[in-house]
């Protein structure tokens, strides 16, 4: 009974602090200026350096900028390594608060606190992190998202966070068309492709891929296979905080392919998963979280995926892709439908388990872009339209504009 009203008194005497604190934040919001010249960046909600923030901050390092523009990083870990000199603000602390009213343009690639206050000379340039595949946002008619199962309250949150969006950056006019509705946006939209694939661009040759394999001591004598699933909504730990959901046999594809190639699985941002690859210590190469994905697809030579958008990044560097879909109707059915028809569009073979994934690997390989070449390229042309290598370029030339 005692250690019942401790707590209860605890979560009393929290939320007078929180409310208090958002109070204050409130009033603050109309006294405290934005400056043209601070940047507030954050990526994957501030759990990594990563993705098109992390892209456009690295160009204005490239351009020596960073005298111009102070840079300020928005994490839950403020111990993330990052280049140059930015500031580094704990979420969801008072400096991260104080950085939200006082920056001058935000560069977020999700959404952002449901109670931050952004003010009305302040410029949000949201880039998002990847063309749909999956239905979004408004478009979805139901939700299982950590036990969440309440899709009235789900769009209304997102019509609340997207209203303060200014720029919106689209890969394609495929994704333009999506986020119109998906998001109710009606905002303006960069339709200059995704920064972070400036790099699958400029650096896709030996030279650079070497120089990347060696940072992740990557052997040079071993094809590479990426295997980058997506989340499942509905296999969690917390809020937020997701399962490594999967049917594939990593002894099966040990003892087929360890021979010749060596293994990455990447993790999704939100899976968080310790899982112990020891077993396997002369085929997986472990990967840490802090790792870029975009550095990943250049050191690979295939990748497996399953409904997650790394196919779209992926396909600019023309390298085979197979999906391994192990779940694909009750994914479709039960957790998310999708805009198109995946079996028909993607350009790699689908696999409902891992021995059709080996098979195809060690008997289809070598005729996979005469089996699927021209699926490709119309791939490519779909969904792959504005990237350029200049992404980050022109997102800076809009912020200093």
């Amino acid at each position: 009974m005692a250690k019942t009203f401790k707590k209860q008194i605890k979560d009393i005497i929290y939320n007078i602090a929180k409310y208090s604190a958002r109070a204050l934040y409130y009033i603050a919001s109309y006294i405290i200026p934005p400056n043209k010249n601070i940047i507030l960046f954050e990526s994957s909600n501030g759990r990594n350096y990563t993705g098109n923030p992390k892209a456009i901050y690295e160009e204005i390092l490239n351009q020596n900028l960073d005298k111009e523009f102070k840079s300020v990083w928005v994490l839950t870990n403020t111990k993330t390594k990052i280049p140059g000199n930015p500031v580094k603000v704990k979420k969801p602390f008072f400096r991260f608060l104080y950085y939200t009213l006082r920056s001058g343009t935000w560069i977020f690639d999700s959404r952002h606190l449901y109670y931050l206050k952004k003010n009305k000379n302040t410029k949000y340039v949201q880039t998002w992190h990847g063309t749909p595949l999956k239905k979004l946002a408004l478009d979805m008619d139901y939700i299982d998202m950590s036990g969440n199962q309440d899709i009235s309250q789900y769009h209304e949150d997102f019509r609340k966070n997207t209203k303060t969006w200014q720029y919106l950056i689209s890969q394609n006019t495929y994704s333009s068309n999506i986020f119109k509705h998906a998001f109710d946006f009606k905002g303006e939209f960069l339709e200059i492709g995704y920064p972070r694939n400036d790099i699958l661009i400029n650096k896709n040759n030996p030279t650079d891929i070497n120089s990347i394999k060696s940072k992740f001591n990557i052997p040079q004598d071993k094809k590479i296979i990426l295997y980058a699933p997506t989340w499942r909504d509905n296999e969690y730990y917390k809020k937020g905080e997701y399962k490594f959901a999967t049917e594939m046999d990593f002894n099966m594809l040990y003892e087929n392919l360890k021979d010749e190639y060596r293994l990455i699985v990447k993790f999704h941002y939100l899976v968080k998963d310790n899982v112990d690859w020891s077993k396997y210590n002369d085929f997986v190469i472990e990967c840490d979280a802090d790792w870029d994905i975009q550095e990943l697809y250049l050191v690979s030579d295939i990748m497996i995926t399953d409904y997650s958008s790394v196919m779209f990044d992926y396909a600019l560097l023309k390298r085979p892709m197979l999906f391994f879909t192990y779940d694909l109707d009750n994914y479709k059915n039960n957790l998310r439908d999708f805009y198109f028809d995946m079996v028909k569009e993607v350009p790699g073979p689908i696999c409902m388990n891992t021995k059709d994934l080996i098979d195809f690997i060690n008997n289809n390989l070598d005729e996979y872009n005469q089996i699927y070449g021209e699926k490709y390229k119309k791939f490519n042309e779909k969904f792959n339209e504005f990237d350029n290598g200049q992404a980050s370029r022109k997102v800076i030339d809009l912020m200093r504009k």
